[in-house]
């Protein structure tokens, strides 16, 4: 786990870093009606939810070794969203943003799928892919309406909204079944005890 946990540290280093940038420079045409404040916030909030589950379940003596493997295929999604918008590849590569819709689900349902199979209720893998799916189609779902009241309601733009609004979801599904079937086929690993968790005394 050593090289996932160097990729994880790294990451949220690397996510403070462009998002201080963005709001240092909020009048660069990159960053400029960007909505870079709404996601100074809740980039990392969402960069801290795998330690803040992690913590509550240690506090309630259930927890195993950090996932870092998790942690660090959340946080990268939000790492290439922001630095897609500090290199400016949004406005610069015309299928970049398509590219984000897809892979980046892929990392986000992928941290999903890597948990589910670390469950101790072990699932079907047609249940396991399905599921991730269903994750991922949520979660693009809501993209979509954070997206809608951040950028459309306040731009006279409409045409080819709809068309847009309905490719990132179809984009984001795909590569949330794609993360599915992916950590689907891995193996099942039960979690290491926390070495901080008493080990129950033998049965008598």
């Amino acid at each position: 786990m050593g090289l996932w946990r160097v990729l994880s540290v790294g990451l949220k280093l690397a996510l403070v870093v462009l998002l201080g940038l963005a709001l240092a420079f909020p009048e660069w045409e990159r960053f400029a009606d960007k909505a870079m404040g709404a996601r100074a916030v809740a980039y990392p909030l969402a960069a801290l939810l795998v330690p803040a589950i992690w913590w509550t379940r240690r506090a309630l003596r259930k927890a195993g070794p950090f996932p870092w493997d998790v942690d660090a295929l959340l946080t990268a999604s939000f790492v290439i969203d922001v630095a897609g918008n500090a290199a400016d590849l949004y406005d610069t590569v015309e299928w970049f943003d398509d590219f984000c819709h897809f892979f980046n689900w892929v990392l986000l349902v992928a941290a999903a799928g890597v948990a589910l199979r670390r469950a101790r209720v072990e699932l079907p893998r047609w249940v396991h892919v399905l599921l991730c799916a269903g994750i991922g189609a949520i979660a693009a779902i809501g993209w979509e309406i954070a997206e809608y009241g951040a950028f459309i309601l306040d731009t006279p733009e409409s045409v080819g909204i709809y068309r847009d609004t309905l490719g990132d979801e179809l984009l984001g599904t795909l590569g949330a079944l794609t993360a599915g079937l992916l950590t689907s086929f891995l193996p099942r690993r039960t979690p290491t005890p926390d070495p901080a968790t008493p080990t129950p005394p033998p049965a008598s």
